[in-house]
């Protein structure tokens, strides 16, 4: 065993890659809790809008790399025809999650983005946001649904996935700036995860994940 320094700009997190090559057994996906949530299909994108969902559900687990796209890269993404695109709504506070379905690989879905914002963490509605997920990309007769999580995501989505029936199949190392140091996210996102190298901190920014 051996210990690798990095900077204490950067992060390191251990990435797991999961794919299922088949529908779960059963009715597993409908076996979900009823969810007073919903999914809206989000048609005509706005970068802008997409950015602040986005950061509203990702901040917390340091999700940064839609942040940094320029409205162009962004905008081909998110806006094209393979890629489906929807927000979680709940009727008496708005916009509260995001899934994003890629069919851009022929005969495969990436399930790129699944996530709630923070306020809804623990209450059961993440299993359901997954089974609606699943079932969403299945029916567009698929043969492989894939997606990676890693170690600074929310502590329950490796193991939910393997719940819904994912098999992990390879492991990587990701090394990155810290984006709370690169002024991409506030400094008091995912207090969780030490943040070191302050002593390069620009002036705090006036947003908060808080």
């Amino acid at each position: 065993m051996s210990y690798d320094p990095i900077p204490d700009t950067n992060l390191a997190a251990v990435v797991t890659y999961l794919e299922m090559t088949a529908p779960p057994d059963g009715d597993r996906p409908s076996r979900a809790r009823d969810c007073p949530l919903s999914l809206e299909r989000v048609r005509d994108p706005d970068p802008d809008e997409y950015r602040l969902l986005f950061r509203r559900v990702g901040s917390r687990w340091l999700w940064f790399s839609r942040l940094v796209m320029s409205d162009d890269e962004l905008g081909s993404i998110i806006a094209d025809p393979n890629v489906a695109l929807y927000k979680v709504v709940s009727g008496d506070a708005g916009e509260v999650g995001m899934l994003e379905l890629d069919f851009r690989a022929a005969g495969e879905c990436e399930l790129a983005f699944v996530g709630l914002v923070p306020e809804l963490s623990g209450k059961g509605h993440g299993r359901w946001l997954l089974s609606r997920a699943l079932e969403l990309a299945w029916r567009e007769g698929v043969a492989r649904v894939h997606v990676h999580t890693c170690s600074l995501d929310h502590p329950a989505a490796l193991r939910a996935y393997e719940k819904a029936g994912f098999r992990a199949y390879r492991r990587a190392i990701e090394r990155f700036a810290d984006p709370r140091l690169r002024g991409i996210l506030p400094v008091d996102c995912a207090p969780q995860v030490p943040l070191l190298g302050t002593d390069t901190l620009p002036p705090p920014p006036p947003d908060s994940c808080a």
